[in-house]
């Protein structure tokens, strides 16, 4: 059965980088369950498809739902788009940080640009949104801080130095939060997808697509929904007593 919220005022969720992929998927999955829903884009190019995404999950859940442009790597904006989501809905419940970035080469030939981008886009704004939004949670005494890792930030991978490092990063920064912040009844959960079917695996050669899938003990990639519907329990009343947990959804892929 989907989550009611069982609060007189309905909960509230920021999903960062929501207007495609997973972040879309996550956003879809929350509204099903009743959560009114702030859609994070990085920039104000993407802002009418992002408006869009939010008026059809209003129209088809019949719950709030608002957009606002953000580069989540920015202090002054990630205010901004905490102050857009307090001003609009009142309240913040549920933070997602989904926003990520990839810029891949080897160890060798990665340029310390690529590395700090990487870093700043995936790491450094889960650490500035979670730092406003913990702040809001612990005065409310409930709270979720939902951060997309990586099967990567687990294991590794070569050629992705940058992306491994900051989705590792991620999990210990999710970690903390949870020692932190429990006793307020906020809770800290990463999510650690393995490979899944995007936009971006999409233009990948069908050669290299189905030499992956044979990786995976269940023999093909995971779906966007797939990931949003662990997303979305771990949003929930159910998992009031799971945190500071990394949560592996790739298939068998690390075993």
């Amino acid at each position: 059965m989907p989550f009611v919220p069982d609060t007189e005022t309905r909960r509230v969720a920021l999903v960062t980088g929501a207007s495609r992929g997973i972040g879309h998927a996550i956003a879809t999955a929350l509204a099903r369950d009743g959560f009114s829903v702030c859609v994070n884009c990085s920039s104000e190019k993407g802002l009418p498809a992002a408006e869009a995404f939010a008026a059809e999950l209003a129209e088809t859940y019949g719950v709030e739902a608002a957009a606002c442009a953000a580069d989540v790597s920015s202090e002054e904006q990630v205010d901004a788009l905490i102050a857009f989501t307090i001003e609009r809905f009142g309240r913040l419940d549920v933070l997602v940080n989904n926003a990520g970035i990839t810029r891949d080469g080897s160890l060798l030939r990665m340029s310390a640009e690529d590395f700090d981008r990487v870093i700043s886009v995936n790491l450094k704004s889960a650490f500035l949104t979670s730092r406003r939004a913990c702040k809001i949670m612990m005065k409310q005494r409930w709270g979720r801080i939902i951060n997309m890792a990586s099967i990567v930030g687990v294991v590794g991978n070569a050629g992705q130095a940058n992306y491994a490092a900051s989705k590792a990063g991620v999990i210990g920064l999710t970690k903390t939060i949870a020692r932190e912040f429990g006793a307020r009844n906020v809770t800290a959960n990463a999510i650690a997808p393995g490979f899944i079917a995007t936009d971006m695996t999409a233009e990948l050669p069908e050669k290299m697509l189905k030499g992956m899938s044979e990786r995976i003990a269940l023999k093909r990639m995971g779906t966007a929904e797939e990931v949003a519907d662990l997303a979305a329990f771990l949003a929930s009343d159910r998992a009031s007593y799971i945190t500071g947990q990394v949560i592996g959804i790739d298939g068998g892929m690390s075993l």
